[in-house]
């Protein structure tokens, strides 16, 4: 096995209707807008989107995947774990043809951003068992579940903080089992992608000892390659960088924290910003009271789910679980964010806030709003755009067994610190007063690009958790490559 690290960080469809608050409809006037899309249509599709520049860390850990290698991908946020895993997905494809490589995630939200499933959902588990035997036993029943397994080459799993060590061993075992190929994990290439010091598996009252993966008894058996991605794309002031690392890995000094406590002196917030919560249920008051608030006409977006009948209550379950509702309801004036990238290199990807300054009739909204109205946007980067329904598939191999068609919106004057894991946010006002556990406050803080976009309240040095396995890991992932010779044994 190798690992190493490059160091120390640089840098069904249903009838729609309006529901209004307010007796007379208010959906702007932006017809002159509306004639002249087409133009602007034909302007955006000139431009072409940059190729990517690849650092020396992602462009070996390609060349990794490239040769058949199993490698585990991680890295503080930002570091760009998604686009790497995105490039990689295409690899394995062309390897092992589409059909044999699976995408799977530990959540529903996180399964959803990459055109996946749930781990649970791949592996046939309906209920979990510490017995392996007894969890193999469940998984035998379903047989389009042993038929994934036995056909698989190729597996992803995102976001592998949530999963926890047991569940990791006894997916290996399931797999050398049904596989009947006495190697870890069956012979099968994985993918594996997360960051322990974010947000960690759920805790379970009944467990003892061993929790996160990377404390399985086959986790370095897995894998060829194990990789901790350093270069910080989306912040770029050191000091910010340095806080953040700190407060990653639980090592934050008394200056550090010192600094960090005066973003808690603003007196006035930027009304734009973002407001994150620990709670679901504060963001969703939140966000119905500001909506309330305007005492505009609200137009409502329903979604349109398809899947095979045969597991549709399966599918609709996943779906619900993704970051796109079944439902939106926005108005004039609402404050909204983009949930899917649609001009990456124009800054409008997933995470992206703005205003809906109007609407429009399409024909193609149709599909979810009865009076096919579409809200135009006007993002904080200065970009307008109609925003128009788009698709996200539930992928099981090659083959799409659910889709979801919604508009890529959700309002956004809150949302949840677990809901915003992978975004990059504009600006934000995060309320830790809240704040549990391991790498809540990381994950929340890291979301911004710089400390100026910050308004911060309820902080207190105590909400500053890391668990000292986490922290013990990354130090040895660090001493096992500093005990190597980087140009030889790291670098292919």
């Amino acid at each position: 096995m190798r690992i190493f690290t490059f160091g120390i960080v640089v840098s069904a469809h249903r009838n729609l209707s309006t529901k209004g608050y307010s007796s007379k409809p208010s959906y702007g006037s932006y017809t002159k807008y509306y004639k002249n899309k087409d133009k602007t249509t034909t302007t955006e599709r000139k431009q072409r989107r940059p190729r990517i520049q690849w650092t020396e860390e992602q462009k070996s850990v390609l060349s990794a995947v490239t040769q058949g290698s199993s490698v585990f991908i991680t890295g503080s946020a930002g570091t760009g774990k998604t686009k790497l895993l995105t490039e990689i997905v295409k690899l394995l494809k062309k390897l092992h043809t589409k059909s044999k490589v699976f995408v799977t995630a530990s959540t529903g939200v996180a399964a959803f951003a990459i055109k996946g499933q749930t781990l649970h959902s791949f592996a046939g588990i309906h209920c979990c068992s510490d017995d392996p035997k007894k969890l193999l036993e469940g998984i035998r029943n379903n047989r389009r579940a042993i038929c994934r397994w036995q056909k698989v080459e190729a597996l992803v799993i995102d976001e592998i903080s949530m999963v926890d060590a047991r569940l990791f061993d006894n997916l290996a075992f399931v797999a050398k089992e049904l596989r009947d190929v006495d190697e870890t994990w069956g012979g099968i290439q994985l993918v594996v992608v997360g960051d322990f010091c974010q947000l960690p598996p759920v805790r379970d009252d009944n467990s003892k000892g061993m929790k996160y993966a990377f404390e399985a008894n086959c986790w370095n058996d897995s894998f060829d390659l194990q990789i901790e991605l350093t270069k910080i794309f989306r912040q770029s002031d050191p000091r910010f960088i340095e806080l953040l690392q700190g407060i990653r890995k639980g090592e934050s000094d008394h200056v550090d924290l010192s600094f960090l406590e005066k973003c808690c002196s603003k007196t006035e917030s930027d009304p734009s910003a973002v407001q994150l919560f620990p709670l679901t249920k504060i963001v969703n008051k939140v966000n119905e009271e500001k909506l309330k608030s305007l005492q505009k006409n609200a137009v409502v977006y329903t979604a349109v789910d398809s899947g095979k009948d045969r597991s549709k209550k399966h599918w609709k379950k996943l779906l619900d679980k993704g970051i796109v509702p079944d439902q939106v309801t926005i108005c004039e004036g609402a404050r909204v964010m983009l949930v899917k990238n649609l001009h990456a290199w124009k800054g409008l990807v997933n995470g992206a806030t703005g205003t809906v300054i109007g609407f429009v009739e399409e024909r193609n909204g149709g599909d979810v709003c009865l009076n096919s109205l579409l809200p135009i946007v006007k993002f904080d980067s200065g970009k307008t755009l109609i925003i128009k329904p788009e698709e996200w598939p539930v992928m099981v191999g090659d083959e799409t067994v659910a889709t979801r068609k919604q508009i890529p919106l959700i309002l956004a004057w809150a949302l949840s610190i677990h809901k915003c894991q992978g975004m990059t946010l504009d600006k934000a006002k995060i309320d830790l007063s809240g704040a549990f556990g391991c790498g809540m406050v990381y994950t929340a803080l890291s979301r911004v690009k710089s400390l100026d976009d910050l308004d911060l309240s309820g902080f207190t040095r105590s909400k500053i958790q890391a668990d000292r396995k986490v922290s013990q890991f990354y130090r040895n992932l660090a001493l096992q490559c500093n005990n190597k010779d980087l140009n030889n044994s790291c670098i292919e």
